[in-house]
């Protein structure tokens, strides 16, 4: 089973107050000063472009000045009246992020990298895969943003053998950073993940990749992410078996925010493992 999440953090409408402003609840996690100055969609009977906005700095008081932002000092301004915004718009409609999708030196740059990237590799790979040594079961899975929910699902109704999960992982090799804080760095391959918060990869799939991307001089290196999940946990336990799991992950730098960054060789390399995987699974001595 491979599983590439197609959801994407975002909002839901909670409340429309007299002036036709929108209050909202995050889905996924956010930092809240990344909000600030940014554009949103709100999905009602029609999409409505929105702006998150907050206390203007101006008649902030000192300590307010000072303090950390929170998610409930922020609301959407749609420039339009209740009555307006009722017309199209209800308490528990979705709300996306809004921000195009370029190509900025060596890398792609948007909002949603997490995970619209493993989606394209989860698409690339099935399109190059000529004779899977496996069944192989794609699942594009949903809510991984909210608690891995569809992986779960889905592993359970497809009780897998194996699992390799597809996401992003950070990559923290910005001005700052020590070298024990990276996790990834960008254009130093696709990541093979030892575990994170809440996996410890079976050791045989890590030896496994590690063994076919050397065999097939595909440049790697490995991710240890002590806080965040992925579709890994849900694929490895949920079976009725559990599966020998492990991912392939994207170092993606300005994780959750609107800026995410990805290397094209990093996503050009994670295709290659993971057809490579595919091709040589029967390979491989599951029993040592």
């Amino acid at each position: 089973m491979l599983a590439a999440h197609m959801d994407e953090i975002g909002f839901i409408v909670t409340h429309i107050d007299e002036q036709g402003f929108v209050r909202f609840h995050t889905l996924g996690g956010f930092d809240p000063k990344t909000l600030t100055a940014q554009r949103v969609i709100i999905h009602g009977k029609k999409p409505l472009i929105g702006v998150m906005g907050s206390k203007p700095i101006h008649v902030m008081s000192p300590e307010e000045r000072n303090k950390l932002p929170k998610t409930s000092d922020y609301f959407i301004d749609l420039g339009l009246s209740k009555e307006e915004v009722e017309a199209c718009i209800q308490v528990g409609d979705p709300i996306t992020r809004e921000r195009s999708l370029i190509e900025m030196g060596h890398c792609v740059n948007c909002k949603s990298i997490d995970n619209r990237v493993a989606v394209y590799v989860q698409l690339e790979a099935l399109r190059q895969l000529k004779n899977p040594s496996v069944d192989v079961y794609a699942v594009f899975t949903v809510q991984e943003e909210v608690g891995i929910r569809g992986a779960m699902v889905a592993a359970h109704h497809i009780n897998p053998d194996f699992g390799i999960a597809l996401d992003t992982t950070i990559a923290f090799d910005v001005p700052g950073a020590q070298p024990h804080e990276q996790i990834t760095a960008l254009g130093k391959g696709a990541a093979i993940k030892v575990m994170d918060a809440m996996s410890i990869c079976d050791y045989r799939m890590v030896s496994f990749m590690k063994q076919v991307a050397q065999e097939q001089e595909i440049p790697y290196q490995l991710e240890i992410l002590t806080a965040g999940g992925t579709d890994t946990a849900g694929v490895q336990r949920m079976g009725k078996q559990g599966a020998i799991a492990g991912a392939i992950s994207i170092p993606t730098r300005h994780l959750h925010q609107v800026i995410e960054s990805a290397h094209k060789a990093d996503i050009v390399g994670s295709v290659n493992l993971l057809v490579a995987c595919l091709e040589r699974l029967h390979t491989y001595n599951w029993e040592h």
